[in-house]
């Protein structure tokens, strides 16, 4: 599955699995990024506001594999809402990578982390005007390819109605046990690729018994089977391991889940995060 990959509506190629950096401390990273491109992943994703960029850049620089073979991915903080912070913001992300590019660079959330719950304010102004700069910067040749994450679909009708370039992918909270079908078939729809951060849900599907049940039926893991499930719905996994096994382990899913399966892993009930309940994407998937 490694060397499989979607298209973006511009023509850019993204693998169809993505090596996720959330959490993982920048002194560590680089050995990390190292070893999942020693695997077989080219496609890393990290963001502003993980604080590791230069560990990343680090990693993809000193992997023995060419940069034009590594798809990189990085996030505009949720929290810049203007056009010269985001300016400056592009060019400090490609500073402290250290790379001559970015892949693809995704405003991270609508709305600033503390505003998150807040339906009252979409920052559709805001919005617009990091946009702006992101797409300025992809004209420039600094990002290949522009998104964002997130973004629920009126966050998505206020780009598509005013920008000048169209969102090409949207990154957002999906796996087994909450699957929001109405963004993802939304954005399928206007051409934007879905990739689903915390496939795994941050672990916490671990515990649940339908789905352990589910993976044993096929003989495989609970990463292997949550990571079969996003891909069947055509979305872009980025699963998050610091384990180079359970990097090898997260490739291997070339089996099929049945479509009754896939019904009954629609279906099953909403995942508790339990520790990580109070993280601001974890607890709004727990309010819906």
């Amino acid at each position: 599955m490694l060397n499989e990959s979607f298209t973006l509506s511009n023509g850019v190629s993204i693998p169809k699995i993505g090596f996720g950096t959330w959490m993982i401390d920048d002194a560590k990273v680089a050995q990390h990024v190292r070893d999942a491109i020693s695997v077989g992943y080219r496609h890393i994703d990290t963001a502003q506001a993980y604080a590791n960029e230069v560990g990343v850049g680090e990693g993809i620089r000193t992997s023995g594999v060419d940069r034009k073979d590594i798809f990189l991915t990085t996030k505009l903080a949720a929290e810049i809402k203007n056009y010269e912070e985001a300016v400056a913001a592009i060019d400090e992300s490609l500073a402290k990578l250290d790379l001559d590019y970015i892949d693809l660079m995704i405003i991270h959330s609508p709305k600033p982390w503390a505003e998150f719950q807040n339906d009252d304010d979409h920052f559709f102004e805001g919005n617009l005007e990091a946009w702006r700069a992101l797409e300025e910067a992809y004209e420039a040749g600094k990002l290949r390819a522009i998104g964002v994450s997130n973004f629920e679909q009126v966050d998505l009708e206020n780009l598509l109605t005013n920008a000048q370039v169209k969102p090409m992918v949207n990154q957002i909270l999906a796996h087994i046990g909450h699957t929001p079908v109405e963004v993802i078939e939304f954005s399928q729809q206007n051409n934007m690729i879905v990739e689903a951060y915390s496939p795994i849900a941050h672990g916490a599907m671990m515990q649940n018994e339908d789905i352990t049940s589910m993976a044993d039926k096929y003989g495989v893991s609970i990463p292997q089977l949550a990571i079969r499930y996003c891909l069947q719905l055509d979305l872009l996994p980025l699963p998050k391991t610091e384990n180079i096994d359970h990097m090898k382990n997260n490739a291997d899913v070339d089996f099929v889940i049945s479509a009754e399966d896939m019904t009954t892993l629609k279906n099953i009930g909403r995942v508790d995060y339990g520790d990580h309940s109070d993280i601001p994407v974890f607890r709004r998937a727990t309010d819906k």
